[in-house]
């Protein structure tokens, strides 16, 4: 099943936007993103967006998983060491491999497509086709 209604996609990209600031920041301070959440939680408008809950489940996800998703991303990154990886590819990657391995409503194209589209808003101009080629092969390999 796609992400259903556009209304349900939008505010789904708005999680995954939320979800990527969080870890990159986690990232970049080198904190666990449960920290992270904590003050960025307190820090955002109040009462938090709808979509929040599912910005939570990407980060929790992602934090639980962590070892397994950048074990993935590495063995499949063609070329590239995850720390090599622009913090916000590697961090659109953890979400988009959490998405395809832990979220069965999220068909395999929409999480790649999703991160794609955000990487064209954030990333690098050759990140795009580095995160399509790279997520591409992970699908493949998840649904062996």
């Amino acid at each position: 099943m796609a992400e259903g209604p556009k209304k349900e996609r939008l505010a789904r990209r708005k999680a995954r936007k939320r979800a990527l600031d969080v870890l990159f920041e986690a990232d970049l301070r080198d904190l666990p993103p449960g920290q992270v959440l904590i003050t960025y939680l307190e820090r955002i408008a109040k009462p938090h967006p709808e979509h929040m809950g599912y910005a939570i489940e990407l980060i929790e996800g992602v934090s639980k998983h962590l070892d397994r998703i950048d074990e993935l991303i590495a063995s499949y990154a063609e070329g590239w060491t995850i720390d090599r990886m622009p913090a916000v590819d590697r961090n659109l990657a953890r979400i988009a491999v959490f998405e395809l391995l832990y979220v069965p409503d999220v068909d395999d194209p929409v999480a790649i497509t999703e991160a794609v589209e955000l990487a064209k808003e954030m990333s690098t101009d050759d990140s795009p086709r580095f995160l399509n080629g790279l997520l591409d092969r992970i699908a493949a390999f998840a649904t062996r």
